[in-house]
């Protein structure tokens, strides 16, 4: 059993098909089909429901799947112990929220490359809880999560805590405004929701949104309020057209960090990463800041 085959089975899979599978290897259809029949022959067994063009997986698949993602997982977890006794070659796949993406990343990313000229880097934004469930099925080799992360299988190294503030257009009310917040699985988002139902928002409305920018740019024209970190608002360019209230710390603070499977080998690369992210942060919470309901912020 040839582990592009298992590769190429599990690109099916993720990708919902052979066409986008096809893509995402960069091969043509033919060998993406031809490898999967290959494997199915070996086996002895069809890995998957053929409908039309549509795929969906066997019982038999789903029994490969999981030994599929371990053998690969096996596979960079090799790549990366013979890197440290060798030099860095290799793919180090990262996940990060998208704040942190804007705010922290490019610096971290940066010192890796400089450090690790010979890893090639893939990186993927998605929501806390999205991430950590691809950090344990293998599809990740890291993630910067908003934690605390308690996990059997993980580790989780704080690098920063990101202080949360609420935002809104100047003259606007958030109790009379709807959330404008990310999609489910955010943690911010499970912040946001609290703080709206503790203080009594008379509008319990949400608008969703699956972008950073797009949450900014509404709340900058008035159209409700959002809690978010406060040096990603400092360096929006909505700046200049949002109020910041400092909130209580139970809601504010939030400890943001490196998840990685706890059993993995060590690797270099991920030091270097966070050490990046530690010594380019600042105080978390700027000198003489307000606390909630300070006159200068937005109404509640």
């Amino acid at each position: 059993m040839e582990l592009v085959a298992l590769r190429t089975f599990a690109a099916v899979v993720d990708e919902g098909g052979i066409l986008a599978a096809s893509r995402r290897l960069n091969t043509v259809q033919s060998n993406v089909t031809g490898r999967i029949r290959r494997l199915e022959e070996e086996l002895g067994t069809d890995l998957f429901f053929r409908s039309g063009r549509g795929l969906a997986l066997a019982p038999s698949g789903r029994v490969l799947l999981d030994y599929a993602r371990r053998m690969l997982r096996l596979e960079r977890e090799t790549s990366a112990a013979v890197r440290l006794v060798g030099d860095s070659v290799g793919e180090l796949h990262i996940g990060a929220m998208e704040t942190f993406a804007a705010l922290h990343l490019p610096r971290a990313l940066k010192a890796v490359r400089v450090e690790h000229p010979g890893i090639d880097l893939r990186l993927e934004t998605n929501s806390s809880a999205a991430l950590v469930d691809k950090v344990l099925a293998h599809k990740l080799d890291c993630a910067v999560v908003a934690g605390p992360v308690e996990h059997p299988d993980l580790q989780f190294d704080q690098l920063l805590v990101e202080e949360l503030v609420l935002i809104c257009a100047a003259g606007a009310n958030p109790v009379l405004q709807p959330l404008i917040l990310f999609r489910e699985g955010c943690a911010y988002r499970t912040r946001a929701i609290a703080w709206q139902r503790a203080t009594g928002h008379a509008v319990a409305d949400a608008m969703e949104f699956g972008t950073l920018d797009g949450i900014l740019g509404c709340v900058s024209v008035g159209l409700g309020w959002s809690l978010m970190p406060r040096r990603v608002v400092e360096q929006s360019v909505h700046a200049a057209e949002l109020v910041v209230q400092t909130l209580p710390d139970e809601i504010s603070q939030v400890p943001t960090g490196l998840i990685y499977l706890r059993d993995a080998p060590p690797m270099a690369a991920l030091k270097t990463l966070a050490g990046a992210v530690a010594s380019a942060t600042p105080c978390n919470r700027p000198a003489g800041a307000t606390p909630a309901g300070d006159a200068t912020s937005c109404p509640t």
